[in-house]
Parts: C-alpha cells; sequence; structure tokens
C-alpha cells in the first residue's frame, strides 16, 4: 500500500489538501496528515471543512509540534509528500534546512531521503526572495506546483479548476486519477 504525507499549510486554498486528502482516500492511499495552526485557521475562513474531519478521514493525524513522530525519521519510508497549499514560510523552512515543525521535518526528511516532494506554493505576486528559494528546493529535488489556472479543458466550474490542479498532483506522486480532462 502506498504511503502519503500531506501537509496543509496557512496559506490560501486549503481546498486543494482537502481535495487532495479526499482523492488519496478514495485511492485507498494511506495518509499521514499534518495541519499547520494556520491552516487550521484558514480551514474556517475559506471552507466549511473543520480539523475533526480532516483527522476523521485521515489514517494518521500528527501535531505539527510533534517532531518525535514516525514521518520526523527517514526509516519510515513513504511514498512521498505533498504540502497544499504550501506558504512561503513553509517555503522558506524547507528551502533553508530550518526544521522547526513537523512539517519542515517532514519536507526534510523526504528530500534526505530522495522521495518525491510536491510544494504547492501559493502566493501572488512573487518577488525575488520566494523565486530564489523556489529554485533552491528545486535544485534539492523538491517540484513547485503552483496551484495555476489552465484553461485549454474549458473549466465550468470551480471544482474543475480544483481538480485539474489536484490532479497533476497526484501524478507527480504516481497515482492513477481521472478527476481532469488530459490534452489529447
Amino acid at each position: 500500500m502506498k504511503k502519503i504525507i500531506l501537509a496543509v499549510t496557512g496559506a490560501s486554498s486549503v481546498i486543494y489538501g482537502i481535495r487532495i486528502l479526499e482523492k488519496l482516500k478514495e485511492n485507498n492511499i494511506e495518509t499521514h496528515v499534518i495541519l499547520s495552526e494556520n491552516a487550521k485557521k484558514t480551514l474556517v475562513f475559506e471552507t466549511n471543512v473543520d480539523e475533526k474531519y480532516i483527522k476523521d478521514i485521515s489514517d494518521y493525524y500528527y501535531n505539527n509540534n510533534d517532531l518525535s513522530a514516525a514521518i520526523a525519521s527517514g526509516s519510515f519510508q513513504t511514498d512521498g509528500m505533498i504540502v497544499s497549499p504550501c506558504s512561503i514560510k513553509t517555503l522558506s523552512g524547507v528551502a533553508n534546512c530550518y526544521s522547526e515543525n513537523l512539517i519542515q521535518r517532514a519536507c526534510d526528511v523526504v528530500l534526505k531521503e530522495r522521495r518525491r516532494l510536491v510544494l504547492m506554493v501559493r502566493e501572488t505576486p512573487l518577488h525575488i526572495g520566494h523565486i530564489d528559494l523556489m529554485q533552491k528546493v528545486s535544485l534539492m529535488g523538491a517540484v513547485i506546483l503552483p496551484p495555476v489556472v489552465a484553461m485549454y479543458n474549458n473549466p465550468e466550474t470551480i471544482d474543475d479548476i480544483i481538480n485539474h490542479t489536484v490532479g497533476k498532483a497526484l501524478d507527480l506522486l504516481n497515482i492513477e486519477n481521472n478527476i481532469y480532462k488530459r490534452w489529447t
């Protein structure tokens, strides 16, 4: 069984993290989930979902301050990690190997073990500092996947837009899906 770590940080667009978790659950993939404190707040502002819902559909749910969690060790094998959305604060911690919390530590572990790390960086506009951080983590092996709207698939709903980006993220983790229209 595949094991995926999902972290949700306090950047806007937490719906992407929620949808990814739901799709992982539908595909019987073991989920290891962490919410930052700001993600918990953003859930309230942007969705009708609360932390209890996330806990209920997660296989394993971790406190972001628990640096002794299994996912903080390279000996705990996973198939990768996605941070969705990824705040600039989290991006900065990862880029600078600063493991202040479990999200940053799990990212660092995934990178050092040469596993797939997908960061859905959510910020706009970007200044050179943001771009430098993205370059730095890319050189370390992470994949930057900003939630950018695609129009070639003629989205009709917000769900179409969300599903397109979520499908791309799942593709990067080698998880089969058909939740978005592929280019033919």
